[in-house]
């Protein structure tokens, strides 16, 4: 029988490299394929029961060996939506089985694929090349936190972001210990102060608390700006969105050369083309005092409110003038006018999405028309146990099996690499070679079958 199992063993060894030919030329067709994971061939001898001085080497059995773990090079694409995982995982996608837009119905199974090539279409979904959508979680855009624990398909649309009003202006500045305003004499004791309420019969300016109405008239505005020195502006919002111009100015109102405290007051800007009795600076209202080491020391915490006013037709309330308690101080300077190192403020007007990138966290990031850059979704990312044994699908997906083990939702050790995609993990000179063997051992079963016949032949032409 010795004959008869060489050809049975050799025809196993045709069909062992077919199969390994399959997999080969499966592979090569797509080493161009994004994502792709090439699939190896693995050789098993097959041994019949026999004792042990007449064992034979015995046939062969060809099986797939996965390489899903296997990273592929990362190729750069400039496209913002596409993204590549650098590491250990599977983006979590799902398939569409009916309906449009809003109304797009999903298969609800949870798939997984290292195809990142991934894009809007018409209706804000992100789907990659082989059609695949990618799931993930949302995040709240005023908290940052990410909305419930299951993965869902990510819908982005062009909505509009929400104004903001302005609430707080973070201000930064050295004010001069010796303001040099217009009226300034270094031989005139006291003459760098506000000198009310002399010089403003229209109103007081000083703080009510010094017995001032706390307002600058029309018709003391030249003076007020003689004796008072700029103190920077900024933009800031309504609750519409609406922008209007904020203008900052001091003035000093006491020292300690005349026995008493550095003393400053800040005044906004309300209708600097005010005449007459028409108000045209506010006073805040609000006594700031250094010590004579240049720091604040009032108000305590280093806020100041900023009054209630209408500017340019545009109501502004509730905004606080903020300085960290460090970030106002009072030193020499030569210039004696205001260093403002700072000044920025928390309102925005409303915009619209311009684009949308992601991070290495996998968050989804908008950038808005309005500067505004918030957290849209977290990219949901599988990690498993034995990612080998996943199950392939058309389109470089593949789904959970029990040999797989669950899925592990979260990121790892690994990173995302936003504008990147993986490519194939194919290589085609490695892919050769193996072709080559395979032919040599193919051909090489032949030439047994092709023997075994001689043989026979042989052993027929015995009996005639």
């Amino acid at each position: 029988m010795g004959v008869f199992s060489a050809l049975t063993t050799a025809v196993s060894g045709l069909q062992a490299q077919s199969y390994a030919l399959e997999n080969i030329s499966g592979n090569i067709a797509n080493s161009r394929t994004a994502g792709f994971k090439r699939v190896d061939t693995s050789f098993s001898d097959l041994v019949p029961d026999s004792a042990l001085n007449r064992q034979i080497s015995g046939s062969v059995a060809s099986y797939s060996r996965a390489t899903n773990t296997t990273q592929g090079d990362l190729s750069a694409t400039r496209i913002d939506t596409n993204v590549a995982i650098n590491g250990d995982g599977f983006f979590v996608v799902d398939q569409r089985q009916s309906g449009v837009g809003a109304n797009t119905q999903f298969s609800n199974s949870n798939l997984y694929t290292r195809r990142g090539d991934f894009d809007f279409d018409a209706d804000g979904y992100l789907v990659n090349g082989a059609g695949y959508y990618l799931k993930g979680q949302k995040i709240d855009q005023v908290t940052g936190q990410v909305i419930g624990t299951q993965p869902e398909v990510l819908r982005i649309t062009k909505e509009q972001f929400p104004a903001k009003a302005t609430t707080e202006i973070e201000y930064r500045a050295n004010i001069p210990a010796y303001p040099k305003t217009t009226e300034a004499d270094s031989t005139v004791p006291d003459s760098e102060l506000l000198q009310a309420p002399a010089d403003y019969p229209g109103a007081d300016p000083r703080t009510t608390a010094a017995g001032g109405t706390g307002t600058v008239v029309g018709s003391d505005l030249s003076n007020f700006l003689r004796q008072s020195i700029p103190g920077g502006s900024v933009t800031v919002y309504d609750s519409l969105g609406k922008a209007t111009s904020v203008e900052l100015r001091w003035a000093k109102v006491d020292n300690t050369s005349g026995g008493g405290t550095d003393t400053w007051n800040l005044f906004v800007a309300e209708n600097t083309g005010a005449t007459g009795a028409t108000v045209a600076y506010r006073n805040a209202n609000v006594a700031i005092t250094f010590d004579s080491n240049g720091q604040m020391t009032a108000p305590a915490g280093g806020n100041i409110p900023i009054p209630a006013m209408t500017i340019g037709g545009t109501a502004i309330s509730g905004i606080n003038l903020t300085t960290g308690g460090n970030g106002l101080t009072q030193n020499g300077d030569v210039g004696g006018l205001i260093d403002a190192r700072s000044i920025r403020q928390n309102g925005y007007t409303a915009g619209t999405l311009d684009r949308v990138s992601v991070s290495g966290e996998g968050q989804v990031i908008g950038t808005f028309s309005n500067g505004q850059v918030v957290a849209l979704a977290q990219i949901s990312v599988a990690r498993f146990n034995a990612g080998n044994a996943l199950k392939r699908l058309d389109g470089g997906a593949f789904e959970e099996t029990i040999e797989s083990g669950s899925a592990i939702v979260g990121l790892g050790t690994s990173a995302m690499i936003g504008g990147n995609v993986e490519q194939s993990n194919t290589d085609i000179a490695d892919e050769f070679s193996k072709m080559i063997v395979t032919q040599q051992a193919y051909s090489a079963n032949t030439k047994v079958i092709t023997t075994a016949q001689e043989m026979l032949r042989d052993v027929f032409s015995i009996i005639r």
